[in-house]
């Protein structure tokens, strides 16, 4: 994903960063540390290794996480957040909280226990 040229205001910006449904959560899992490909795709129910390949790739476009490749046999590689990375992870930390929040008033508490959020 490119920059646009114009934005009416720098949210759009942010917007653009962290839009779709996997980002957050890419964001999420590499906040609890470094991770290679197959440990982020196990703890992200649901996505596809080319789709998490995808983001991963907009991600690191936009100085959210790194790669760093080892060189061994086989191939080793594991991704990281940047210091960008982490100060989007603090946007990130506030809209889970919110989610708890609203989950809370609709009564699912029992989802956020089983998932060990509550």
């Amino acid at each position: 994903m490119k920059l646009r040229n114009q934005y009416t205001c720098p949210l759009e910006l942010t917007h653009d960063i962290i839009r779709g449904k996997w980002k957050p959560i890419i964001l999420w899992q590499l906040g609890k540390g470094a991770s290679s490909l197959v440990y982020l795709q196990e703890g992200i129910e649901g996505i596809g290794q080319k789709m998490l390949l995808q983001h991963l790739s907009e991600l690191q476009d936009f100085d959210m996480i790194q790669k760093k490749q080892f060189n061994c046999y086989p191939l080793k590689v594991e991704y990281s957040l940047t210091e960008k990375g982490k100060r989007m992870l603090d946007v990130v930390i506030t809209m889970q909280e919110i989610g708890i929040e609203l989950m809370k008033e609709d009564g699912k508490e029992d989802f956020l226990k089983e998932k060990g959020l509550i």
